[in-house]
């Protein structure tokens, strides 16, 4: 592959399935070059080869633990190093789990912290002053519908995409006339994998349900993020109930998401 700093890149993390497997392809759909990021080296190998075929789009793929802060920064070195200038930031890697907090891991809740949150604020913090000197950048930050309201079940997780979305939302309005928007994306309970990652298949939120596809929750987030609103709440269900909890007395809205998020 030959870098050309005058061309444009998207760099998506956590593309190798999921809602970032299916963002990669509405990138490449409308022309827009890839960096690849996740752990697993093949499935994004596999997926740029894909990607180039269909669809006539550079790639670069890098194999990062983005819950690694050195990783982190060695990603943006190495892209700075090769001139890969980086147009569109998608802060897409994160997981969940499900478990009492005081039972839960710690390992894994901090884990779960350093990549939902540390990776995703150093990343954005990096390449929004590229952005900004340049004059030009789109990033968007996926959050959740967990992000309105706190989680029991999945105390933390419910914690972190909350700070997506804050963060977000202050970086877009101080982002305001700079050529540089920054989007939440707040998909609700999605068919990608997820679910089964975060050991919530049996909760009541999901079992049974017909979910969203990954692919739909990708091409709405995509034309959002291109679009430059603030914030993209995937589904008007989930607009409804996201807003909704503005309104209602904090002590019920923790007990109906403790309900719902019991087993089926």
């Amino acid at each position: 592959m030959t870098i050309n700093s005058n061309e444009s890149y998207a760099l998506i993390t956590g593309a190798s399935g999921g809602i970032g497997l299916e963002l990669a392809k509405e990138f490449a759909k409308n022309g827009i070059n890839l960096v690849l990021v996740a752990r697993s080296e093949n499935k994004l190998q596999t997926l740029a080869d894909f990607l180039e075929l269909e669809y006539k789009v550079k790639t670069k793929v890098i194999a990062k633990d983005l819950s690694v802060l050195e990783e982190v920064e060695a990603l943006y070195h190495q892209l700075e190093y090769e001139r890969i200038r980086v147009d569109y930031l998608v802060n897409n890697a994160g997981f969940g789990d499900f478990a009492f907090f005081h039972e839960a891991a710690w390992n894994k809740l901090k884990e779960m912290i350093n990549l939902n949150i540390t990776a995703l604020t150093r990343l954005s913090h990096l390449f929004v002053k590229d952005m900004v000197k340049n004059g030009f950048g789109r990033i968007m930050n996926v959050a959740s519908t967990a992000a309105f309201q706190p989680g029991p079940m999945m105390a933390v997780y419910f914690a972190t995409k909350s700070y997506v979305l804050f963060l977000s939302e202050a970086m877009a309005s101080e982002l305001e006339g700079k050529g540089v928007t920054v989007t939440a994306l707040c998909p609700g309970a999605t068919e990608s994998g997820f679910q089964s990652a975060a050991a919530l298949t049996e909760s009541k939120m999901v079992k049974g349900k017909k979910l969203p596809t990954s692919a739909e929750v990708a091409a709405y987030g995509y034309k959002a993020m291109m679009m430059g609103e603030a914030v993209a709440i995937h589904g008007m269900l989930n607009y409804l109930m996201a807003n909704s909890v503005r309104f209602s007395p904090r002590s019920l809205v923790v007990k109906l998401v403790k309900n719902l998020q019991g087993k089926a």
